[in-house]
């Protein structure tokens, strides 16, 4: 991974040894993750509000590092690369509230399960940023399949939305817990952090297992989609990596800070098909540009305001449209659109 920006011939600022160093922080502060839930606690506000700070406060400082090592223009792709992921990950936060829900988890292992799915994500986004890397580099139209792939996506959230589509979760109807209940026998209670439990002198699954294998595989889908947005923003595969990890690796303590919250973003949806149909545009419009060089592009800054202006517009919507209701209860979750 150290070597894909040159191996790809993207133009990048990321050097072996600043991979090197990136990637061992992202590990270090994983560890770290899975020290602190080693244990399993309710998370108190005061906890969340203390751990969010800090993963707010790291990417921005990483972000003023960037800005004063190499300059403007790649300050305000990683600050609205960094934004793009950070939206994204609001509506990955909804699903993964819906998953810990329809499985019962317990309060006090919501965070390890969080975890498990952060640390999935962060695998599969290095996955899919190698793939992307490599896209850009040996097909012409790489940026025009990315441009359709968001183009598509926005489509099927506006469908969703205009259709009163709820967002569910059948564990019944779920692939991977119908794969795994196949194969091995599964016990009705939650065991602690043990996956596995010895019944009866046989291995059989906790559903906190089937609940981990759920969340992973919603990281699939939201790596589909969260990839080719942010290089949308910024053709670099290092700042690609790193708006990813900083946009993920503060979701534990931001699930607990936003639980209530997130439930009223009625209007999230709206504003991530906008967004996401916006940088396929941008997308589109690079492609065609590489063609023909009368075609105007979208600067960077452009992006970083309408990405802006969307999010304060749903945001302050969505709030007035739930004012009368009390934030986390059933009434809103079903209504989010």
């Amino acid at each position: 991974m150290s070597d894909l920006s040159v191996a790809a011939g993207l133009d990048s600022v990321g050097t072996p040894s600043l991979w090197a160093i990136t990637i061992l922080g992202v590990l270090a502060l994983l560890v770290l993750d899975f020290l602190v839930t080693r244990r399993p606690h309710e998370v108190s506000l005061k906890e969340a509000l203390g751990w969010s700070a800090f993963y707010i406060a790291l990417p921005l400082a990483f972000g003023a590092w960037v800005w004063h090592r190499y300059g403007s223009e790649r300050g305000f792709e990683y600050l609205t690369g960094y934004l793009v992921e950070k939206s994204l990950s609001v509506d990955n936060l909804f699903v993964f509230m819906l998953l810990l829900a329809a499985f019962a988890v317990p309060t006090e292992l919501a965070q390890r399960v969080l975890l498990f799915g952060i640390t999935g994500a962060l695998v599969l986004r290095g996955i899919f940023i190698a793939l992307g890397a490599a896209a850009l580099q040996t097909l012409d139209f790489a940026f025009l399949i990315f441009a359709l792939i968001l183009l598509f996506t926005a489509a099927k959230l506006l469908r969703d939305a205009f259709t009163g589509h709820e967002q569910s979760v059948d564990i019944g109807t779920m692939r991977s817990v119908r794969l795994l209940r196949r194969f091995m026998p599964v016990v009705h209670e939650y065991h602690g952090t043990k996956m596995t439990v010895r019944v009866d002198g046989r291995r059989a699954l906790t559903p906190l297992a089937l609940v981990v294998v759920a969340v992973l595989a919603t990281d699939v889908v939201f790596a589909v989609d969260s990839v080719p947005a942010v290089y949308g923003i910024t053709e670099d595969p290092y700042l690609v990596f790193a708006t990813n990890a900083f946009a993920l690796l503060g979701l534990r303590a931001l699930y607990f800070v936003l639980h209530a919250a997130l439930s009223r973003l009625v209007h999230l949806t709206y504003g991530l098909a906008i967004i996401l149909a916006f940088i396929g545009i941008k997308l589109g419009l690079h492609w065609a540009h590489g063609i023909w060089e009368g075609v105007p592009e979208i600067p960077t800054v452009v992006s970083l305001l309408v990405i802006l202006g969307v999010l304060t517009v749903v945001t302050i919507t969505s709030l007035r449209a739930t004012r009368n209701v009390v934030p986390g209860s059933k009434e809103v979750v079903t209504e989010r659109k």
